[in-house]
């Protein structure tokens, strides 16, 4: 990977930690554990736990805005308070924005000056000026929708362009080359579909990836690695979130979260070194 402020962000948080993971902080009210059900900040308490618990295993976080947002006010405030406690991750913060002008100025303005956010998911499909904003300071980041890991992505992302390459493919490229004069651009490919990942990372050898769908979305840990390393073994954030976040139900919930990240770290990495 060559390497700038943001990118060496990156990999300073992959190797100071020895981790790939990145754990999503997806926050269901429905299914906190129970000894928080009646904790007057359950939510604020029960992420900050979850960090305090794994913070020396994962490479980074990804607090996913709508789970928050969905509590109204209260929920701006505690994602405020967890991405202002004491970090040494990587902080992306999953909004998926995408507008134009001062709409998008307005979201990287939330997403760096107020949440102080390391890098941001933004969709792409608006094009290059949409994504100035996001891009304009070296040291924060942004990982555009690429080739995501729903099913019905292949509805949009695979339709063949005139010149005979998917969208996703197209997508890409931009990425690499006309976009990332800050080198600053990331990419949001899904684990979901292997031979996708291995054809972005072709045209892509230097950009990072954050990786959703390994997990409940049913994508292949050996395989998605095998598709998406660099050629230095890394390049690439793996994303979990329920499997971590709700390990346990009781009081172990914390300790049980950080056996699951280690599990998953250490699984990563016996891929990750095996060759």
């Amino acid at each position: 990977m060559n390497v700038t402020v943001f990118y060496q962000r990156v990999a300073n948080a992959i190797a100071n930690h020895n981790s790939l993971l990145c754990v999503g902080l997806d926050p269901d009210i429905q299914r906190l554990p129970a000894p928080l059900r009646t904790h007057p900040d359950a939510v604020f308490q029960f992420c900050a736990d979850i960090i305090a618990a794994t913070h020396d295993v994962v490479a980074a976080y990804k607090p996913n805005i709508a789970f928050f947002e969905a509590m109204g006010v209260a929920g701006i405030d505690i994602l405020t308070r967890l991405m202002a406690l004491p970090r040494t991750n990587l902080w992306i913060l999953d909004a998926k924005r995408g507008d134009i002008g001062n709409t998008a100025a307005a979201y990287a303005s939330a997403a760096f000056d107020h949440y102080q956010s390391d890098a941001i998911t933004v969709n792409p499909y608006l094009g290059g000026d949409s994504l100035e904003p996001f891009l304009a300071n070296p040291d924060h980041g942004a990982f555009l929708l690429c080739r995501t890991s729903n099913p019905g992505s292949r509805d949009v992302q695979e339709l063949i362009l005139a010149y005979g390459r998917p969208l996703y493919i197209a997508i890409a490229s931009m990425a690499a080359t006309q976009w990332n004069s800050n080198r600053n651009v990331g990419l949001v490919v899904g684990a979901t579909q292997p031979a996708a990942l291995q054809a972005v990372r072709a045209c892509c050898p230097d950009l990072p990836f954050l990786l959703p769908g390994i997990g409940a979305q049913g994508g292949d840990l050996a395989q998605a690695l095998t598709a998406g390393l660099d050629a230095q073994r890394a390049g690439l954030l793996v994303n979990v979130s329920r499997s971590v976040l709700y390990a346990a139900s009781d009081a172990t919930y914390a300790s049980a979260a950080r056996a699951e990240a280690i599990r998953t770290r250490d699984a990563i990495n016996t891929i990750r070194f095996s060759k």
